[in-house]
């Protein structure tokens, strides 16, 4: 008779509460292991336990600080390659360098593509992830990919605010799917943020298609990272005379002067997921964060079970 398979979880650096969180909805703990550093810089990984045969999961967002973390992934995985685990998943909650998914001129790289070559190559046999910046991505990979959705678990949140005159506000066109998707669960009608974007990271509110006038709003992002594009479009709203305004992303990576124009901005409240950790200093009292660490179980466990992921990620 053959044994069943362990599961083992093991983790870098990114964000060891919510892998700790995920294992504790597992009921299983975090594999030890020792995720350091060399004197000079390089990432150093001893695997602490066996996972000789095992179905091995890593969960390691790609967040700041960006390089660092994804080479603690790659490091991890090849460790447990060579360990002879039997099948390894690449759990990456945020899908770093994901921007960069297409050449949009000439001589640009794609990051999204090598990203999913270096992980590929590591040793990942599978990966799951959450609310990847284009859904095309998972296509860059010759692996099986789980694409989980933060929606259901923020549309849950506003639910339960019990709002009934609202609107959900897409903060560019590009976001038009996903704001459609949230709305269509919250039973609200939608509108659009019309902007221009002169150079990466700034962004200009140029009309709002939509009914906004006396509303509660929410708008809807995937990720926010210097808070230019949201705090726009928040104030662009409480101008044409939005009643509150509320604001939610999957990925908070709130780098440079994002906590300021939030705290700064129209929006009422911040809702945001914690595939990234939020550093005690730019948490503030417009922040809520909600865990995705029951739906990453979730989904680990039917993996590890050979069930179907896809109600947790199908959109029909």
């Amino acid at each position: 008779m053959v044994a069943r398979k362990t599961i083992k979880l093991f983790t870098g650096n990114a964000n060891p509460e919510l892998a700790k969180e995920i294992a504790k909805c597992i009921g299983i703990p975090v594999g030890q292991a020792g995720v350091g550093k060399f004197s000079d810089g390089e990432i150093a990984i001893n695997i602490e336990e066996s996972v000789r045969g095992a179905d091995v999961f890593v969960i390691q967002p790609v967040c700041p600080p960006v390089n660092d973390n994804l080479m603690e992934l790659l490091i991890l995985m090849d460790a447990l390659k060579r360990a002879s685990a039997d099948r390894i998943t690449a759990v990456v909650p945020y899908y770093g360098y994901a921007r960069q998914d297409r050449k949009t001129k000439a001589r640009d790289p794609i990051t999204a593509k090598l990203v999913a070559d270096l992980i590929s190559t590591a040793g990942a046999d599978r990966v799951l992830t959450m609310d990847l910046h284009a859904a095309q991505i998972q296509g860059y990979f010759n692996i099986p990919v789980d694409h989980l959705l933060g929606a259901p678990i923020l549309a849950e949140y506003f639910v339960q605010k019990g709002m009934k005159d609202g609107v959900v506000v897409s903060p560019d066109v590009g976001s038009v799917s996903r704001a459609r998707y949230f709305a269509d669960m919250m039973n609200l009608p939608i509108a659009i943020v019309d902007k221009r974007r002169p150079k990466a990271n700034v962004a200009e509110v140029m009309n709002v298609i939509g009914d906004i006038q006396g509303k509660d709003v929410i708008l809807i992002d995937d990720i926010v990272d210097t808070g230019g594009s949201i705090t726009e479009a928040a104030n662009a709203m409480d101008k044409l005379g939005a009643r509150d305004i509320y604001a939610c992303c999957t990925h908070a990576v709130f780098s440079g002067p994002a906590v300021g124009r939030i705290r700064d901005s129209a929006i009422k409240e911040m809702v945001i997921l914690n595939t990234i950790p939020l550093p005690s200093e730019k948490a503030f009292d417009k922040v809520t964060v909600l865990s995705v660490a029951p739906i990453f179980a979730e989904a680990i466990t039917r993996i590890y079970e050979g069930l179907s992921v896809s109600k947790l990620f199908d959109q029909d």
